[in-house]
């Protein structure tokens, strides 16, 4: 037959045959009721299953989605030196390539999953009418049906539908298998199934499994391992448990045998395998490092810029697969956390027990779940925290989060049922133990770069996530008056300059009179130079140098550095506004780092996607040049210089120089004996209630304060030098290598170095500067053109003479008791409460 007329031929069948089908449907229809109840029949089948198929798949996922789906991941966190240190993550979860899946793997899950997966289109035939089969024999037994789901049907469950339990649910899992395989290549589905399968122990896909397991990855497995993780999505709670072994170990075997009848082992293999133990590790907790407040910050901020859930965006912190490079030094971290309990632990000494750290109310149900929910715990020395769960008497009974209990000793009689307590082993029980009361916060910083490199914000972050480095607003005392006297060499002052320790009384008014600032332990008189208020730490002196420099231009130096917004009220020049440790080590840094400052210092360095992009950093600096493709044989393009300027770097020098005297022969004199060139300050507020130490070297700045969390006296002996400062001491001595360089501070451009005279300020000529710290003559920080003139005998006798009238004329004006210039009314209430601050 030519083309032409089989052409024709089917014109006219298409054209034919529609009318030949019509006509005999309208014949049969008209002549026998049978045709015409069978036709009707059959329509009314067609139009129900075509309703049914309708609501079926009206809504289904779009198997499309799957080609851009991405595994809800968890985000990792490094330390400073790229260690991973911590992860943030609700479930366990690690995500590879087909080509990270050993061999034996994948067919292990074939062999107990879908063994005709690489053949089937989606939807095996023979396992699901076994499986209507099964479910049609249990149907009202209550007994759960075999699946019957290849692997790309638990794909299409696991990932679009969910776990319901329903005839409906199979047939859209069905529908789905099917869309999948039409848009999916064999080894996509199984990289999705084998990433995704819940495996038990909070564990999704193979490798978490391997790890929550056998504590190994997956390239490390033996073959009875592998057989094991296959037979987990039958039953992941059952057969990961040591109760049911035996089951487990039979459904192994099982697996084992299926692999050598499909000739993926051997049968010598699988028999080796079947003699082995399933060794399965005890469940532990995710690996971190002990930096639970530092942690805790980053992961504050990284949900505020990121969000929480997946439903927050594609890089939120528990789902989006995160990699954050933090600033967190874990020996730092370490010494930090060390030297903070210690200080603590000092102070407490045998004040005894002081309360339980919660209390548990017995009516809410078992005490030890309670305590299980509650996540409160500790990681020190051998101490653990338990719940008391019986009291009678002389006796008691103690209970742990897993269900463990013992006999209680050394107890006050104040214990009660529900209270919660550290305990310590002790012979065949556990003897109470106490967490100090007073608490603190401790935070290390590089002030070069505001790399935030430690942070502990109490005794154990595992108590309470209150950190008290970042949250807590206290009263710096004595710490803030460095930068009273920032303000003073601004205005025109040197270090050399001769400041009165005298009486400073502030009008409040015809009601209240004056008010009188003091010293701490009283005393005072003389002239003395600004190096000497600074290092002894007198009150008297610090106000007369922010009276002459200005309290606006004071309190505007403190809003500059950071440490906060106060009114210009003196009292705030002896620190009795709130601030936090954060911000006054902030503030430090830009001392040690000739006056410039990295915002509040940073946690996190960098933060990439899943694929390794970075999507935020710190470090923000424009590098022009730094990615062209070929060197031009111009100079190498270089970073601009980071931070802010917040001080002038001569007038930062000046400070830190006088900081040094602290530590060499003021009130931080205790911290001498380190021979590091090291600068800081103490601190001491009213009450006492806080005790500070902030300082440190070029390299690291530390700043820290011990204090009751409801302000209280610390008690009369208390002292920033005796308190906080050996926390600081504590830190040092447990990090030498970060300190063994004893690198100098340098002075920057327009610093003259000049000869003095310690006690007098004036300059000297002979003689040479001594390292001891009592020395008559030292080295001095002298902006230009304001080094003092050279000291004579005549000078000396001239001062005296100064002095004596100055204290006649004092002497006739208290006879004389007249009114004082109002100064500042404003202060009136805040100072009566605030002032004797030291």
């Amino acid at each position: 037959m030519t083309e032409q007329p089989r052409l024709e031929y089917i014109r006219h069948r298409l054209r034919d045959d529609p009318r030949r089908a019509l006509a005999w449907f309208g014949e049969n229809w008209r002549q026998s009721p049978r045709f015409r109840y069978a036709a009707i029949g059959l329509g009314v089948v067609l139009t129900i299953l075509a309703f049914a198929w309708t609501l079926l798949v009206r809504g289904l996922p779009d198997a499309e989605t799957m080609l851009d789906y991405e595994t809800p991941l968890p985000t990792v966190v490094r330390g400073i030196d790229g260690e991973i240190v911590h992860s943030y993550a609700r479930e366990r979860r690690v995500q590879l390539q087909y080509a990270d899946f050993p061999q034996q793997l994948i067919e292990s899950f074939l062999a107990a999953e879908d063994k005709t997966f690489f053949s089937h289109g989606g939807v095996d035939l023979t396992g699901t009418m076994n499986a209507v089969v099964d479910y049609a024999s249990k149907m009202g037994s209550g007994e759960r049906a075999v699946g019957g789901s290849t692997i790309t049907q638990q794909v299409a469950k696991n990932l679009l539908l969910g776990d319901e339990y329903s005839v409906t649910r199979k047939l859209k899992e069905m529908v789905l298998a099917r869309r999948i395989e039409g848009v999916l290549s064999k080894p996509e589905i199984l990289t999705l199934y084998l990433n995704e399968i819940p495996l038990g122990r909070r564990s999704f896909g193979v490798q978490a499994a391997a790890r929550a397991y056998f504590d190994k990855d997956v390239g490390d497995l033996d073959l009875h391992e592998m057989a094991f993780l296959a037979i987990l999505p039958k039953a992941p709670e059952r057969y990961g448990r040591a109760r049911h072994e035996q089951l487990a170990i039979s459904r192994r075997n099982f697996v084992l045998d299926q692999m050598a009848e499909n000739d993926f082992v051997s049968a010598q293999e699988a028999a080796a395998a079947k003699a082995r133990p399933l060794g399965l590790v005890d469940q532990r907790t995710e690996r971190s490092a002990d930096a639970g407040y530092f942690l805790e910050e980053v992961r504050r901020e990284l949900i505020e810029d990121f969000g929480e859930t997946a439903e927050d965006g594609s890089n939120s912190v528990y789902a989006g697969g995160l990699w954050v490079r933090t600033s967190l030094d874990t020996e730092l971290q370490d010494a930090a956390r060390v030297a903070l309990r210690r200080g603590l632990l000092a102070y407490h000494g045998n004040r005894g027990w002081t309360g339980p750290v919660a209390t548990l109310d017995p009516d809410n149900g078992d005490l030890t779940s309670q305590l299980a929910s509650s996540y409160l715990g500790i990681r020190y020395e051998d101490w653990r925290i338990g719940v008391v769960t019986e009291r009678s008497g002389s006796t008691a009974t103690i209970g742990f989060s897993d269900g463990q209990t013992a006999p209680l000793s050394g107890f006050p009689d104040a214990l009660k049922v529900g209270d919660v307590v550290a305990a310590q082993p002790s012979g065949s029980g556990y003897r109470l133990r106490t967490v100090p009361e007073v608490s603190g916060g401790f935070l290390a910083q590089n002030p070069q770069t505001g790399r935030i490199l430690a942070m502990q914000g109490g005794f154990d972050s595992r108590l309470g996530d209150f950190n008290r480095a970042t949250q807590a607003d206290r009263q710096p005392g004595s710490t803030i008056k460095p930068f009273v006297y920032a303000t003073g060499l601004d205005q025109g002052l040197t270090p050399a300059s001769a400041v009165p320790d005298q009486t400073f009384c502030v009008w409040q008014g015809a009601n209240l009179g004056d008010k009188c600032f003091r010293n701490f332990g009283g005393g005072g008189g003389g002239v003395h130079t600004m190096r000497w208020g600074l290092e002894q730490s007198r009150n008297l002196m610090t106000v007369h140098i922010a009276d002459d420099a200005g309290m606006n231009n004071v309190v505007g130096t403190f809003k500059r550095v950071g440490i906060g917004d106060y009114e210009p009220y003196y009292a705030n020049a002896l620190g009795a506004g709130d601030t936090t440790v954060r911000r006054m080590v902030n503030a430090y840094s830009a001392l040690a780092n000739w006056g410039r400052q990295h915002g509040q210092g940073t946690v996190i360095d960098y933060v990439q996607d899943r694929r390794g992009k970075v999507i935020w950093r710190a470090d923000r600096r424009e590098c022009t040049g730094c990615n062209m493709a070929e060197w031009d044989g111009q100079p190498m393009p270089r970073f601009g210089v980071s931070g802010r300027q917040v001080m002038d770097p001569r007038t930062a020098f000046q400070v830190v120089h006088m900081l040094e005297g602290v530590v060499t022969r003021g009130t931080a004199v205790r911290l001498r004996s380190l021979n590091l060139p090291l600068f800081g300050k103490t601190g001491t507020t009213t009450g006492p209630t806080n005790a500070w130490f902030v300082g440190g070297s070029p390299e690291i700045v530390a700043g820290m304060y011990v204090g009751f969390d409801q302000p209280r006296n610390l008690g009369g002996w208390v002292q920033g030098g005796n308190t906080a400062a050996p926390i600081f001491k504590t830190f040092v001595e447990r990090t030498p290598d970060h300190w063994s360089k004893g690198e100098t501070f340098v002075a920057p451009p327009g610093v003259r170095m000049v000869k003095i005279d310690r006690r007098s300020g004036k300059r000297v000529f002979d003689g040479t500067p001594s390292d001891e710290p009592q020395a008559a003559i030292i080295w001095e920080a002298f902006k230009p053109d304001t080094e003092p003139p050279r000291a004579t005998r005549q000078d000396e006798i001239a001062a005296k003479r100064e002095e004596i009238l100055d204290l006649l004329r004092r002497a006739r004006l208290a006879r004389a008791a007249g009114p004082r210039q109002p100064q500042i009314e404003a202060q009136t209430d805040f100072v009566e409460e605030q002032g004797g601050i030291y």
